[in-house]
């Protein structure tokens, strides 16, 4: 009996032994399928990237329906494409100031400063909106209550300026051949916090959008944490000391990009995506902000097309992005969304009244944008200098693209009795967009072929 039962718990450890074994190969298996050929070392490194990005995505994307609400509530929905063009404004003094600070403090410490801040305003708006008189218990939506645009603004510097410097450092630790092996798992992680936090927004009636503000204030805490344990782990990628660096103007940004045609293509693939963008999904949330009365019924909503959205990008994510950038190339990949852009323009055009139309069309304008143009434009600044990705990169997302925004809301308010007109003027954008997305390519495959950058 005794020999049988070593017999049998012998045989049970080979039989646990082997499963381990299938499992280790068939993990192996899908890791190459869906992100080429990744050793096992790059699969750490990308994968901590990966859960930095999805607290900062993950917290951008429950920031961007409690913006909306609370803007709708407070100031009201009409003045939503004024809010882009003011948060244009605003977005200047912030790219010198940040411009600033990369010459003064190490990149790292970037994340634990901006994170610090973000978290201190958030949990700050959090208790005004409680208030009787400047908070949500003032039911009178007015232009003059300054809180809703203060929020506004916030949200919208958020995610241009931790998603920028989060691909700036990135960008700055990595190399063109590995960053097309795991640029697709970083976005692949990114996505589960992109659902994760639209999802918390769709519970806007149970929480209430102070209490959903005080979370967005607690989770931005936890990035600086996941940074200080990739620095720990991986030592080379932090900066050192910046005392006796080279200081350069805060606006050499953008100086070098309007005298090197490389970084105007990067420029207008960056952002002209986002003068359409822009232009449907205002459109979208003023038709959804008319069909839903309540405040936390339309924070809801736009939760449930947030997690809609992401939902998209994650299987995108995980069966495309890193797939079609192997095998058909940057090029290609820059010139199609485009092309995707320009069909989904011409069906909202067809029914410019149809509140399930606009939410498809701008789930997918969106999708594509996540899974597959940004990584392809962040690959697009590896063969740059180091004031390239982060002064250059910094302006193009944050002062280019909030330009980009405040266009694509123009656009809606000049056209605001003639959806037709605005999409004509969208399409002679996109036609724009297309070639420089050719033009960049090429010039990409160029400057990695032969070793050079862009200084």
């Amino acid at each position: 009996m005794f020999v049988c039962r070593v017999g049998i718990e012998r045989g049970s450890g080979f039989v646990f032994l082997y499963a381990v074994e299938e499992f280790v190969v068939m993990f192996e298996k899908l890791k190459r399928t869906l992100w080429g050929n990744l050793s096992g070392e790059e699969f750490k490194r990308y994968s901590m990237l990966s859960v930095t990005l999805l607290f900062i995505i993950g917290t951008y994307w429950l920031m961007r329906p409690l913006k909306d609400g609370i803007f709708k509530a407070v100031v009201g929905v009409d003045y939503l494409p004024y809010a882009k063009i003011v948060s244009f404004a605003c977005i200047l003094p912030i790219v010198l100031g940040y411009a600033k600070l990369v010459d003064l403090v190490p990149k790292q410490r970037l994340f634990y400063i901006l994170c610090g801040l973000y978290s201190f305003l958030f949990i700050l708006i959090s208790f005004l909106l409680r208030d009787p008189q400047i908070g949500l218990p003032n039911t009178v939506a007015s232009s003059d209550r300054l809180l809703g645009w203060f929020v506004y603004i916030a949200i919208e510097s958020f995610g241009s300026l931790l998603v920028s410097l989060f691909w700036s450092f990135v960008a700055s630790n990595t190399d063109a051949a590995s960053a097309k092996r795991g640029y697709g798992l970083i976005i692949f992680g990114a996505q589960i916090g992109s659902m994760a936090g639209p999802l918390i927004a769709t519970r806007a009636k149970s929480f209430g959008l102070p209490l959903l503000t005080l979370f967005v204030g607690m989770f931005l805490l936890v990035v600086p944490l996941l940074v200080k344990a990739f620095i720990t782990k991986y030592p080379s990628a932090a900066e050192g000391s910046v005392k006796g660096k080279k200081k350069t103007s805060p606006w050499e940004g953008l100086r070098l990009i309007f005298t090197r045609t490389y970084l105007l293509g990067v420029l207008a693939i960056s952002t002209i995506y986002e003068v359409v963008a822009t232009y449907l999904d205002v459109n979208f949330k003023m038709l959804a902000g008319n069909y839903y009365t309540s405040n936390e019924a339309y924070t809801a909503y736009l939760g449930w097309f947030g997690f809609s959205t992401n939902f998209m990008t994650f299987i995108l994510a995980l069966v495309g992005t890193s797939y079609f950038i192997r095998r058909f190339g940057l090029t290609f990949c820059l010139v199609a969304y485009p092309c995707c852009a320009s069909l989904l323009l011409l069906l909202c055009t067809s029914f410019s009244t149809v509140l399930p139309v606009f939410f498809v069309s701008v789930l997918v304008m969106k999708a594509l944008s996540y899974a597959l143009n940004n990584p392809c434009k962040e690959i697009m600044y590896i063969p740059t200098s180091k004031d390239v990705k982060f002064k250059a990169k910094s302006a193009i997302d944050m002062f280019g693209g909030r330009s980009a925004k405040a266009t694509g809301a123009g656009i809606t308010a000049i056209a605001a009795q003639s959806f037709i007109f605005g999409s004509a003027i969208s399409f002679a954008f996109i036609i724009l967009w297309a070639g420089s997305a050719l033009f960049v390519g090429r010039k990409n495959k160029v400057l990695t072929e032969s070793a050079n950058i862009i200084e």
